[in-house]
């Protein structure tokens, strides 16, 4: 005979919860996400929030360890709302602000979903588009790159493909003719030709390293390759799901590809840095 291990109660034989105690559950569950996510979007008071909180946990079996999750859910749920239409104004961002800090949740517990970084993406965004230059990024290690006197580093991308769009000349339609015998062991190839030349591109992987963005340039370092690239050399900018694709102002220039993993960001990041 188990107990349930939500009331404590006899569950029945082989069983470990009540049906009706799980729905409860999750149930209350689900209210205090929704309780956590009205209180940051400055629906309701944050003084009382957790109270609340603890009030319906008891109702549901929801352990009290649990709460800071809910705060957490609560306050991902309210970013995910502040980030729908595409943008974050400085209310938005400051209630989210202010939540985290009223709760004393940091980056480590918001950013387990990708959240927290988005927030401060969307407002690094906001302040270029306002004519103001970012200084949001707190580095812990030294990069390996020399900035320009009076230049601002605005993002850094860790672990990026970087890729070269190639042409390759290969030759089709050749064939390689017959062959005569004239001595033994001696032969003489006829009508052999080699055929057209056709042009092939392809994207080749070459590093992946470091890429960090300023107001001034593009700059890259991996364990093969590493460069800056003004933004007055760019022509034309790609973009790309998981990256971005540059071309710069040169005869010989090829196509470069950037993968950071979030297309969205890093084209408007640069787009708009190269505008200023």
């Amino acid at each position: 005979m188990g107990d349930c291990i939500y009331c404590g109660k006899p569950a029945g034989l082989f069983k470990t919860r009540h049906k009706e105690c799980e729905e409860r559950y999750k149930m209350a569950w689900r209210s205090m996400v929704e309780t956590s996510k009205n209180a940051a979007l400055g629906l309701c008071s944050l003084e009382n929030l957790t109270n609340e909180l603890h009030q319906i946990a008891q109702q549901g079996f929801v352990p009290t360890g649990k709460i800071k999750n809910a705060l957490v859910a609560g306050w991902e749920q309210a970013a995910l709302h502040f980030l729908s239409d595409g943008n974050l104004s400085k209310e938005e961002e400051e209630k989210l602000y202010n939540f985290a800090k009223f709760f004393n949740l940091e980056q480590k517990d918001l950013d387990n979903n990708g959240f927290y970084t988005k927030v401060v993406q969307a407002g690094v965004l906001r302040d270029i588009m306002e004519g103001k230059l970012p200084t949001r990024v707190v580095l812990d290690t030294h990069l390996p790159f020399n900035f320009q006197k009076g230049e601002t580093l605005v993002w850094v991308f860790q672990n990026v493909k970087y890729f070269e769009s190639r042409v390759k000349h290969e030759y089709v339609g050749g064939t390689q003719g017959v062959s005569i015998r004239i001595a033994k062991g001696i032969y003489y190839r006829i009508g052999g030709f080699k055929g057209y030349p056709v042009e092939k591109t392809e994207v080749v992987h070459i590093d992946t390293g470091i890429m960090a963005v300023t107001d001034k340039h593009i700059y890259f370092h991996g364990s093969l390759r590493s460069f800056r690239i003004p933004y007055s050399k760019i022509v034309s900018f790609q973009p790309y799901s998981d990256g971005i694709g540059i071309q710069r102002d040169a005869a010989s220039a090829k196509p470069q590809i950037f993968l950071t993993g979030d297309g969205w960001f890093v084209y408007n990041l640069v787009t708009n840095l190269a505008r200023r």
